[in-house]
């Protein structure tokens, strides 16, 4: 524990740690912070929410949620193959295979489970079965900004638990420039082998960036590679973009029918935390065979399903959301007012979407900001 206290020490000295508040209340995006370190409590206007939609405060979402703990309590107590499933689960991930035009959704309870559990599914075959062994190995295609939970699971997928515990072979990853569809192209020509199991992991929108997967020339590229599986994390694009919210599949006037009528398998990571006013996440596809085959994962037996309180804000936002194509609208219009209204003051913005990263250059900031 030395070396631990000696680091935090230096970085505490450096400024490298953020600011920590309490919050005691919220009001739309004011909320009522307190300063930890002075214990000074004011009400501040906030930006840094991921209620891009503000259906966390939502009436019906609120109820939804109430209703849901008076019927079944706070938390299920178990994992969805012993006594965890409820009747809410079947109707979320039913409403999430309407919205993303995949027939078969499963649950996590957060983006980093259910991306561990796809690939333990994929790679693995999450449990060993009598009779059955796969001899091909898989190579993994991922952009170099994907999302930590993408890094950690394909960093650590030729050790995840099924390979653990029982024989599959190698999983090999490889990374591509940024959106770069040139060199996705090469290092697919270069490392693909014959018989291998191909998967290409994205981001939808990125996380840190705010710029939009080039998703038409990744079906292109891939359609070359026929069984060839191709995942979107639509954290940051599920309710963001697209006429209607439903992601990058809509954005490009595209549906996953049509992806798969050119001999690929789109896969579609959803999570609850940004559009949906709850938490957790879900894996949609349109094999049915892989959505018990996720069930089964170390990432879903191993720990409580996803609470009902916390579903039911789920499905009622997504049902919002559906109902209320505005609200989209609404965040599509003001996400371009908010980055007309800072490129006229000469912040530097990149990005295309409600993520929305300002490089703050120090002169800039000394000459912008008020005096303390």
């Amino acid at each position: 524990m030395q070396v631990i206290k000696e680091y935090m020490q230096r970085a505490y000295e450096s400024g490298l740690l953020p600011d920590e508040f309490i919050c005691y209340g919220k009001q739309g995006n004011l909320v009522e912070i307190e300063e930890e370190g002075t214990g000074i409590r004011r009400t501040v206007l906030t930006f840094c929410t991921n209620d891009v939609l503000g259906l966390v405060q939502n009436q019906a979402v609120q109820q939804a949620a109430i209703d849901a703990i008076l019927q079944y309590g706070t938390s299920n107590s178990s994992c969805s193959v012993l006594s965890g499933r409820i009747d809410l689960h079947q109707q979320l991930e039913d409403e999430i295979s309407a919205f993303k035009h995949l027939s078969h959704t499963q649950l996590f309870l957060n983006a980093w489970m259910a991306m561990q559990a796809l690939m333990d599914a994929y790679c693995h075959q999450a449990i060993s079965v009598p009779g059955f062994q796969n001899t091909r190995e898989t190579l993994i295609l991922t952009d170099v900004l994907n999302h930590g939970c993408i890094v950690s699971a394909i960093a650590n997928a030729d050790t995840r638990s099924g390979k653990l515990f029982g024989h599959s072979p190698r999983v090999r990853v490889r990374a591509y420039r940024h959106c770069n569809m040139d060199d996705l192209a090469r290092k697919l020509q270069r490392y693909a082998r014959p018989g291998d199991r191909i998967m290409l992991v994205s981001d939808a929108v990125f996380s840190m960036d705010g710029d939009i997967a080039p998703l038409p020339t990744m079906i292109d590229i891939l359609s070359k590679y026929e069984g060839s599986v191709l995942v979107m994390d639509e954290a940051h694009a599920s309710g963001a973009i697209g006429a209607t919210g439903r992601g990058i599949y809509e954005y490009f006037n595209i549906l996953p029918q049509d992806v798969i009528a050119r001999g690929i398998a789109p896969v579609i990571m959803t999570t609850f935390s940004k559009f949906a006013a709850s938490a957790g996440a879900a894996i949609s596809t349109h094999v049915a065979e892989l959505k018990p085959l996720l069930n089964l994962s170390p990432t879903s037996i191993g720990t409580i399903s996803l609470p009902a309180p916390t579903t039911a804000a789920a499905l009622e936002s997504i049902r919002q959301v559906r109902q209320h194509p505005e609200l989209v609208q609404r965040l599509q219009e003001n996400t371009r007012y908010l980055r007309s209204r800072l490129i006229e003051h000469d912040f530097d913005v990149i990005g295309e979407t409600n993520v929305i990263p300002v490089f703050c250059r120090q002169n800039l900031i000394r000459n912008t900001l008020p005096a303390r």
